[in-house]
């Protein structure tokens, strides 16, 4: 399924294939980024009250999966601090 016409696509394509590495580099950056702040988004809405400690132990579960958050931030998976 595509939400792109495949005259837009191509024109993104060109227009990364123009940047320079630094400048994907930089774009790849900025979009993790993004992902990052809509995942914590999520969480906050699924867990209003957690405390920024708690956002990040899910964020780490969704982004290294659940053992590793809970190596990471033990005893904070599931308990809304």
């Amino acid at each position: 399924m595509r939400d792109t016409s495949p005259k837009a696509q191509e024109r993104y394509f060109e227009l990364l294939r123009a940047q320079t590495p630094l400048e994907r580099l930089e774009s790849a950056a900025r979009l993790s980024e993004g992902v990052r702040e809509l995942a914590r988004a999520g969480i906050l809405a699924q867990h209003p009250d957690a405390s920024p400690e708690v956002v990040n132990a899910y964020l780490a579960e969704r982004l290294y999966g659940r053992q590793i958050a809970e190596r990471l931030y033990p005893g904070l998976i599931g308990h809304d601090q």
